[in-house]
């Protein structure tokens, strides 16, 4: 691992998880402006799903506005996901903090793996968003110091899990088409002191289906330097557009089926994370042989470490609370090759992606962080 250590998040100088206290900040709320961002009177944020900064500069051509906007790099966190990325930003803090340390995570003291996207639990189950997420956010921080805090985004995610428990205190405005999101926030922008927060997924949708920099993918690519314009446009008198993704993405040019490789099922009792970052959840007693031999099948191609590693190495952040310890697998594989490591008959769907997302590489930590002003 030495030789190709991976990419640990910056927490604490520039991840995801310090953008949003560093905005609150710049507002007037107090805390700790990490980022430095300067005071503002409205900020708009505009979060575009899977628009990695590696991915936005080999580009330029297709994104002329983004591409000249004054801007810098910040790392997603990790897993580099949408769950995890999303949480870090709602509530301020890393993932080993708010406990959203991945996709599908095991729930201790069951043999059930939770969908935290989803929100799904096997056998009709539920899962109570406040008990699975239960830190403040930072948007009931942001109305309780007199912000109007503001989320536009589809229709159908409103109400659901996720968004319970990583938008808590936020004023949700559905809008689905592209025109009917810039109004939305042209009209919340309006009001003093407002924090709006967009969201636009077709971007990384694209790209899990047919890969990044693949003709649909630079499509919606332009529609989201388009709609960043226009958001820009909308902007009154001392505003500022913050342009930013939850995480990058790679094209993968090899698979291997974990269900199907007796040595990768031996002694697993649950399989969790994602194709690029997978918990590994072994029998009691299974531990120390599921962790040969995953090191031994993707030696050369993943950082395969225990739990405790992945801990202490800072990946999930500076601490870990006892209270995820259980969340996070026996066993920790995360590919820095363009490999994915897939479970078909769990996830038949992500199983025949051309684009991941969720390892420590630099194409799928490095979010871009950009300003355009009407200050």
């Amino acid at each position: 691992m030495a030789d190709n250590p991976p990419l640990v998040p910056s927490y604490g100088s520039a991840s995801l998880a310090d953008l949003t206290p560093s905005l609150l900040a710049a507002l007037g709320v107090g805390g700790q402006n990490v980022l430095r961002l300067e005071p503002a009177e409205r900020v708009c944020l505009f979060l575009v799903d899977g628009l990695g900064a590696e991915l936005l500069r080999a580009h330029p051509d297709r994104a002329p506005f983004l591409t000249a906007a004054t801007g810098r790099t910040l790392t997603a966190g990790f897993p580099a996901t949408t769950v995890t990325s999303l949480c870090s930003l709602g509530t301020g803090i890393p993932p080993g903090e708010h406990g959203m340390v991945g996709l599908t995570l095991a729930v201790p003291g069951t043999r059930h793996v939770f969908n935290c996207l989803r929100w799904t639990l096997p056998g009709g189950l539920v899962m109570d968003p406040l008990q699975w997420q239960p830190a403040t956010t930072v948007y009931q921080r942001a109305t309780a110091a007199g912000i109007a805090s503001s989320y536009v985004a589809p229709a159908e995610f409103e109400g659901t899990g996720l968004t319970e428990a990583v938008y808590r205190g936020v004023r949700y405005l559905p809008a689905d088409s592209v025109d009917e999101r810039v109004e939305r926030a042209r009209a919340a922008l309006a009001e003093p002191r407002a924090h709006v927060t967009v969201y636009y997924g077709d971007l990384d949708a694209a790209g899990h289906m047919t890969g990044w920099g693949s003709e649909e993918w630079l499509r919606q690519l332009e529609i989201v330097d388009s709609m960043a314009e226009r958001l820009a446009a909308a902007l009154p008198p001392g505003s500022v557009l913050y342009v930013t993704a939850d995480h990058g993405m790679v094209n993968v040019t090899e698979k291997i089926d974990a269900e199907s490789v007796p040595e990768l099922a031996a002694g697993v009792a649950m399989l969790g994370g994602e194709a690029r970052a997978r918990h590994v959840y072994a029998e009691p007693g299974a531990a120390g042989d599921v962790l040969d031999a995953w090191r031994a099948i993707l030696a050369g191609r993943a950082w395969v470490v225990p739990r405790q590693e992945a801990v202490e190495s800072g990946w999930f952040g500076p601490r870990v609370s006892a209270d995820w310890l259980g969340r996070i697998g026996d066993v920790v594989a995360v590919p820095y090759a363009d490999l994915a490591i897939t479970a078909p008959s769990r996830h038949p769907i992500e199983a025949l992606f051309t684009g991941y997302h969720g390892s420590m590489t630099a194409a799928e930590q490095h979010v871009p962080l950009l300003e355009v002003s009407s200050r």
